[in-house]
C-alpha cells in the first residue's frame, strides 16, 4: 500500500453517486460500540480517538479537551465532532501547510478525522482504514464548508 496523500482525496467523484450522503448523530448508548463497530478490523484502531485528539490540540490554539460527538455516515463511514452548543467558530490553522479558517464543530471533526484517518491509513497499511478515509472525504466534499476543510487538510 503506498501513503495516502490528502490532496489525492479531492479526485472526482461522480455527483450522483455522493448527493445524498448523510450524517446521523449517534446515541449515548450506542458510543461504547462506535469505534469497535466501524474500526473494529483495523490494527491499532484503540489508537484512533487519541489522535484525533491530538490533531485537534495542534490545529486549534483554542481547545481544551471536552466532549465529542459521533456520527455515522449513510455511506458507511464515521468520525467524531466536537460537541458545541452554538454555532461558535473553531479557528484551525495548520502549520504544516500554512493555511488556517473558521469551521463549525462539524467541519472541524471532520478535517481533524480525515488527519488522523490518512495518517493511521499509512502507519497501518490497512486498506479498510483507507476506506474510512474515502467514505468520510466524499461526505467533507459535499459539506458546506468543504474549501475550509479541504484547506486545513491540504
Amino acid at each position: 500500500m503506498t501513503n495516502i496523500n490528502l490532496n489525492d482525496l479531492l479526485i472526482s467523484v461522480p455527483q450522483s453517486a455522493n448527493d445524498n450522503l448523510t450524517a446521523t448523530l449517534i446515541s449515548d448508548e450506542q458510543r461504547p460500540a462506535f469505534w469497535p463497530q466501524h474500526f473494529g478490523c483495523i490494527p491499532q484502531w484503540i489508537v484512533l480517538e487519541p489522535c484525533i485528539f491530538g490533531w485537534m490540540d495542534r490545529l486549534c490554539a483554542d481547545y481544551s479537551g471536552g466532549i465529542w460527538q459521533f456520527f455515522t455516515l449513510s455511506n458507511g463511514g464515521a468520525f467524531m465532532a466536537p460537541d458545541s452548543d452554538s454555532d461558535e467558530k473553531w479557528s484551525l490553522f495548520n502549520s504544516m501547510n500554512g493555511n488556517g479558517g473558521e469551521l463549525s464543530a462539524e467541519a472541524a471533526g471532520i478535517a481533524v478525522c480525515l488527519m488522523a484517518y490518512s495518517h493511521h491509513a499509512c502507519r497501518t497499511e490497512c486498506d479498510a482504514m483507507t476506506e474510512h478515509c474515502y467514505r468520510l472525504r466524499d461526505y467533507a466534499l459535499h459539506h458546506p464548508e468543504c474549501n475550509a476543510i479541504m484547506h486545513i487538510i491540504d
